[in-house]
């Protein structure tokens, strides 16, 4: 799924908790993605330049990405690894970090739409994972899809906030 949408999901996901919480839940739903290609991006300002101006499509090539993009990726997207961020700041907090639900989510998400041809979801790294061939997020239909669903849930959470405010409060 695109880095977008899944900020827009982890956001939804914790929305009623406030607009602190929600912001949290959409950098936190989008952290994976910044945090493997964002630096990437950041530091070849050129290739997004040429994407824009359309004189390249699709995504960065294999051969540019630089090393850390693929490590960074794995630990990133490993349902191994949320766990144990997940359980160490239980640990450090003495709470649960509801908010790394945020995380799972992208994680869930991006099992089933990714293509194993590019970048498929290593969720149990580092131990093998059979990587799913899911539907490319990419596809013109999926992101219609995805972006209806996006805009249904937003429109529902718009409509429940404010007949929620509407009610006579006790």
């Amino acid at each position: 799924m695109d880095v977008v949408a899944h900020g827009l999901w982890g956001g939804a996901l914790f929305c009623r908790r406030g607009r602190r919480q929600f912001f949290g839940g959409l950098i936190i739903g989008m952290a994976p993605d910044l945090l493997s290609f964002g630096v990437f991006h950041v530091t070849h300002p050129r290739w997004i330049l040429l994407r824009l101006a359309g004189e390249i499509s699709g995504p960065p090539a294999f051969s540019i990405l630089p090393a850390y993009v693929f490590y960074a990726y794995n630990l990133t997207h490993s349902l191994v690894m949320w766990a144990i961020a997940f359980s160490f700041l239980w640990l450090f907090i003495k709470r649960p970090p509801w908010l790394f639900g945020a995380w799972l989510l992208h994680i869930l998400c991006d099992i089933p739409t990714h293509a194993t041809s590019y970048f498929p979801t290593p969720f149990l790294w580092p131990f093998p994972t059979p990587f799913v061939n899911g539907i490319s997020w990419a596809t013109p239909e999926f992101l219609l899809a995805n972006y209806s669903c996006l805009i249904v849930v937003y429109t529902g959470i718009f409509l429940y906030s404010r007949k929620k405010e509407s009610l006579p409060r006790n």
